[in-house]
């Protein structure tokens, strides 16, 4: 296992299936000729484990030991699967957890799915790509009204458009895989 081959495998699985070019309006309202479905990449079976690995190896970098890994669903979900999935050779698992957009309706109505517990437990916040950051933010104030423990955040992508700021002003660190200009700098 080489990490440096493993991004370098992920990068070109990005560029080849999730950078679309065009007119695009992103979910932040900017609009944008450039438009990364990170969920074309996230989904396919190569990437998975490229991702899980690339993500644990931030969180060592970091010194993040969470006990799990999710965020706000839908983009965030198939990174924090991938996570839990090469945790299991690590020996240090980390579970995944999904932050729903809307309150459940019904039974235990909760936003945090996942997590019987999750007071006191030790989280990293993950989405897919970050622009303003809204999404991972709200995500965080999510997991914090359930008690959890935010240890940071961290994306596949950070367009560069604000969401370092956005959560760092919360008082969180912030990291990417990948930025928008490494990302298109070839």
């Amino acid at each position: 296992m080489n990490l440096a081959n493993d991004r370098a495998k992920l990068q070109e699985i990005l560029l080849r299936h999730s950078v679309l070019r065009g007119d695009f309006v992103l979910a932040s309202g900017i609009r944008s000729n450039v438009y990364v479905d990170c969920r074309l990449t996230t989904l396919r079976s190569e990437a998975m484990p490229l991702i899980g690995r690339l993500m644990l190896a931030l969180f060592r970098h970091r010194g993040w030991r969470p006990e799990v890994a999710g965020g706000l669903t839908m983009g965030a979900d198939p990174v924090a699967c991938a996570v839990a999935r090469e945790s299991q050779e690590t020996g240090e698992l980390v579970n995944a957890f999904v932050v729903r957009k809307a309150e459940k309706g019904h039974g235990s109505k909760r936003y945090v799915e996942g997590i019987a517990s999750p007071k006191g437990v030790r989280c990293v916040v993950l989405d897919d790509v970050c622009t303003t950051g809204g999404s991972t933010v709200q995500a965080i104030e999510r997991v914090k009204a359930a008690g959890m423990e935010v240890l940071g955040a961290c994306c596949m992508v950070d367009r560069e458009q604000g969401a370092c700021e956005a959560i760092t002003s919360l008082g969180y660190e912030f990291d990417a895989l990948f930025t928008m200009r490494e990302l298109l700098e070839d």
